[in-house]
């Protein structure tokens, strides 16, 4: 008990010093944090990135001081990290962020990814058994509040967790029946326990505040062999706060997100209760300081055997071993993209399926998955050549997620957490919009996850407006322009112009082990660009090339990206034919990769002061910034209608004559 009120004293503490944050669920969470990394959580004190530690995934990221707090118990934080909570250049911001050597595995704070999350690396752990042997299992172990089991993507990740057995993952639910501004009681009235158990969950409830309970509940939890394992732990929020006068201050709402004396309690009342100093709270209990030096040393002698049992098997399986270390290097796996045939003139997904079946079985550590759509977006194209997982059976490389974008991209997060896989997803592009929650963590914590977003834009056709992405491109092409902590483009965004331009787009994805890569493909086949072939697309690396250039003057600037590109190759020739002009055509798939390059080598694509002309399938703004004030954009300002897809080209003016007609007229 000392040490779970030591936990308590230094989260109240850092969040009063702060004035800003989360005391109450904290201090209630307290003694089971302290039990699992006592005494279950296997992690190496002197490698926190060890790959077959157990992985602990936090929920609700506002309970970050009892996070900190722990792991300062540990060794990772010290008390002038605890004491600058909140702060400008603090490691401890007010919710996580991905911090390996410091023991923090995931961002959290969007409530309901942190377990989802660890639903794919709880995937991701028996992928690797299944190829390397059960002596590399571990568990995954994640911390879910009322909040995020009311959050949607909850349902999803449950769902899946149960329906493929995860019995290597164990959630504990703090159930303290308080929310930020009410109590639970006023928004639902479901049983927790009965919904996991309808998923296929193993459920116990507990006194979360009893550690005898919590300990024998992670034992049962851990001894499961069919289930993931749900412990609903009934918890106090602000456990042990006092008013001055020493009553109790447990259970109030205004604990939830308020310092304990903004919310009404006594902060130094409650320290000296929990046996602090209010003078000096950042302290950690000689006694606590000495048995975690012990449960250090007893991690660092398990870890040992663990890896001496590693080594023992590295000898036998060399070949394996060289392989198991090549999946956790983060480095892209060697691939011969230029020995990739495309089919002429196809749809772009349809080439991606073609570049997806030549990684099956040869890239070995991919994971693809699909929301339900694996026959439209082609990542059947990876399917046909493997199998989906199954309860007890991950000898296979896909996972079918079922239809919750939202859920398979924070799992596809979890899996790129956890390492040793490189993770994809794919779904109709109008439905980023579900998964952009996910995508904007992904780009946050810096993970290679690969997205395929297929059916581009308007000419998805006859399905409708619902179905066609408009305002999307312009949506994700932000990410493009945002600048991760590096200082680097957060994400990369791909539209290629035809098959071969595919082709490198996914040598792109593969060798872009730093940021998340969106795929954006068409659903409709495009033609071929002129002179078309892989070593002409690889140009495409740069962001932009010039497809077309006559000399020696150039009258105007073609510009696009994806199938309007080809839509301007036909204008061209018009533009040639009836008016004599001298046209550059140039493809644009990135914009951030472009903008990256030598100012001479955008000058030289782009011509400063020559005359533009942009053509989007999406909101003008995706080419402004290119075209500048040297022209137009011919774009969507409206969105689509249910129709054929060429007659929506020829209604909403994306054709060949289109062109023309706007590029003599803007030059007029």
């Amino acid at each position: 008990m000392k040490a779970a009120d030591n936990i308590r004293i230094l989260s109240a503490a850092m969040v009063e010093k702060a004035k800003s944050g989360h005391p109450g669920g904290a201090m209630g969470g307290a003694d089971y944090i302290h039990i699992l990394f006592s005494e279950f959580l296997n992690y190496d004190p002197n490698d926190r990135s060890w790959a077959n530690r157990d992985r602990f995934f936090l929920d609700p990221g506002h309970m970050s001081p009892m996070l900190y707090s722990i792991l300062a118990l540990t060794g990772t934080f010290n008390m002038e990290d605890l004491s600058n909570f909140r702060q400008w250049s603090s490691c401890t911001p007010g919710h996580p962020e991905k911090d390996l050597d410091r023991g923090v595995e995931n961002t959290s704070g969007p409530l309901g990814q942190g377990h989802t999350m660890a639903v794919g690396a709880a995937i991701t752990e028996r992928f690797l058994s299944a190829r390397f042997g059960e002596w590399m299992t571990h568990k995954i172990y994640t911390f879910i509040s009322d909040g995020g089991v009311q959050e949607e993507i909850s349902q999803g990740a449950g769902r899946i967790a149960g329906y493929l057995g995860l019995n290597n993952l164990i959630m504990f639910y703090d159930s303290n029946d308080i929310q930020l501004s009410t109590e639970t009681s006023a928004v639902t009235i479901e049983d927790t326990a009965k919904k996991y158990e309808a998923w296929g969950w193993a459920v116990k409830t507990i006194d979360g505040q009893n550690h005898d309970e919590i300990r024998a509940a992670l034992k049962e939890a851990n001894a499961e062999k069919e289930k993931p394992f749900l412990i609903i732990g009934k918890t106090i929020m602000g456990k042990g706060a006092v008013k001055t006068d020493g009553s109790t201050f447990e259970r109030q709402v205004s604990t939830h997100g308020q310092p304990l004396g903004a919310a009404g309690a006594d902060f130094g009342a409650t320290v000296k209760k929990l046996g602090g100093d209010p003078e000096n709270p950042f302290v950690i209990f000689p006694e606590v300081a000495e048995y975690y030096a012990k449960v250090n040393a007893e991690k660092a002698a398990f870890v040992a055997e663990r890896k001496s049992e590693q080594s023992i098997w590295e000898a036998k399986h060399p070949e394996q071993a060289a392989k198991l270390k090549t999946f956790f290097s983060n480095q892209a796996p060697n691939f011969d993209f230029s020995a990739i045939v495309q089919k002429a003139n196809n749809a772009s997904r349809a080439s991606s399926a073609t570049v997806l079946g030549e990684f099956a079985g040869k890239v070995e550590n991919m994971i693809v998955m699909s929301a339900d759509l694996a026959n439209s977006d082609k990542t059947d194209g990876f399917l046909k050549k493997t199998t989906a997982f199954a309860k007890g059976d991950f000898s296979g490389s896909f996972f079918q997620a079922g239809v919750s974008e939202l859920t398979m991209a924070a799992i596809a997060n979890g899996m790129a957490l956890h390492g040793g896989v490189i993770p994809v997803c794919g779904t109709f592009f109008v439905f980023s919009d579900y998964m952009k929650p996910a995508v904007r963590l992904a780009a946050l914590m810096e993970l290679p996850v690969k997205y395929v977003w297929t059916h581009d834009a308007f000419r998805v056709g006859e399905d409708g407006p619902t179905h066609q992405p408009v305002e999307q491109e312009a949506q994700i092409r932000l990410m493009e322009k945002l600048k991760n902590h590096k200082g680097e483009n957060s994400m990369l965004v791909i539209r290629p112009a035809d098959a071969e331009e595919t082709t490198v787009a996914w040598q792109m994805a593969l060798e872009n082990v730093k940021t998340p890569t969106a795929l954006i493909l068409s659903r409709q086949n495009i033609t071929n660009l002129p002179g078309s072939t892989y070593e002409q697309a690889l140009q495409s690396m740069k962001g932009a090339y010039i497809v077309e250039k006559d000399t020696p003057k150039v009258d105007v600037v073609l510009v696009a990206n994806g199938s309007e590109v080809s839509t301007l190759v036909e204008g061209a020739k018009l533009l040639r034919e009836k008016k004599g002009l001298k046209v550059q055509i140039i493809s644009v798939p990135s914009e951030g990769l472009f903008r990256n390059q030598p100012k001479a080598y955008q000058d030289e694509v782009l011509l400063p002061g020559t005359p533009k002309f942009g053509l989007t399938a999406g909101l003008p703004v995706n080419l402004e910034g290119l075209v500048g004030a040297d022209g137009i954009v011919a774009g969507l300002d409206h969105f689509g209608y249910s129709a054929p897809y060429d007659v929506l080209d020829q209604q909403f003016g994306f054709t060949g004559e289109a062109v023309f007609d706007k590029v003599v007229a803007m030059l007029k």
